[in-house]
């Protein structure tokens, strides 16, 4: 049995401190929402494993080697000789000013299938499966895995998660709409940033209908203003920890990476929340996605004051 499992596309990430067009060194890595928070998980003591499909090229040796490091599972992962690893490329044109670009349309994440996904379901039944809007845009292939996945695991009583997680880039509101909201049935927890939460509930109140929808927890991040968790009757706010930020990518990966291992562990939805802002200050504290994240021996290091030595 897993006690996670996420399912989405991984890339390898080319990142430059400087406008690209200008040049240099690049950073070579790896990138996705569902493979940051695998990452994450696994730091902090849990039991989670990476589904997804990567190219049979050195990108996907990258990637399989990257996530076998950092202790995610990854006997689901299957590599496509017909694709390609996607890539993404991310440069700063100024102080903590992102830009992205896409290299990843026909790339074999996009291949993902429902077959594979009910398959790893059934092999080793987790007892959390997270999904994101991000993976049912690649492809109506991807789409209809992350759906199937998701009805499959809430008629095996898996709690699932879901991260809107909207990339413009991908789809439009309107179509992120009509797959995320036909996905909501099987959703406990949500993840969304403000301005997302009408992609499910195009309503005055969206927060109040999800809960009436059998949502059980709505987890609404503000970045630097913090977050909230909405449960039935209850409201509840984290303020960001107050730390400098250096590279804010990566940073809704790393707070919901902070936010489910809490849950895993049975603690309260205020220790949730503290925990997701915790994971969240590290990671905005240096550059990449998840390089920065800590270990459940390190997430007490923010208590100390900026500039401790610790001898």
């Amino acid at each position: 049995m897993t006690g996670v499992l996420t399912i989405g596309e991984a890339m390898v990430s080319l990142r430059t401190r400087t406008p690209m067009a200008l040049g240099g060194t690049a950073q070579l890595s790896v990138a996705g929402s569902e493979s940051n928070v695998a990452i994450g998980l696994a730091r902090l003591g849990h039991d989670v494993a990476w589904l997804g499909v990567v190219g049979e090229d050195e990108p996907g040796h990258l990637i399989r080697r990257t996530l076998r490091a950092e202790g995610v599972d990854i006997r689901f992962v299957r590599s496509a000789k017909e694709s390609f690893t996607g890539f993404i490329a991310f440069d700063q044109p100024a102080h903590d000013i992102t830009r992205v670009s896409y290299h990843r349309k026909g790339s074999a994440g996009s291949l993902l299938t429902a077959e594979e996904c009910l398959a790893a379901l059934e092999t080793a039944p987790p007892s959390l499966l997270h999904l994101t809007g991000i993976t049912p845009a690649l492809s109506p292939a991807a789409r209809e895995a992350v759906l199937s996945a998701g009805r499959a695991a809430r008629a095996a009583g898996v709690r699932v998660s879901l991260d809107v997680n909207h990339r413009g880039r991908l789809w439009s509101r309107p179509a992120a709409a009509e797959v995320l909201r036909a996905l909501l049935p099987s959703v406990d927890i949500v993840f969304a940033s403000r301005d997302e939460l009408d992609i499910l509930a195009p309503t005055p109140d969206p927060v109040a209908d999800l809960l009436t929808l059998g949502v059980t927890e709505v987890v609404v991040t503000a970045g630097a203003d913090g977050a909230d968790c909405h449960t039935p009757g209850r409201v509840l706010h984290q303020a960001a920890l107050p730390v400098t930020v250096v590279d804010s990518i990566g940073a809704g990966d790393a707070f919901v990476s902070g936010y489910l291992s809490a849950l895993l562990d049975g603690e309260p939805h205020g220790d949730r929340l503290r925990r997701g802002a915790v994971a969240g200050a590290f990671c905005v504290g240096a550059h990449g996605d998840w390089e920065a994240l800590p270990t459940r021996q390190g997430l007490e290091l923010l208590s100390h004051a900026e500039g401790t030595a610790l001898r």
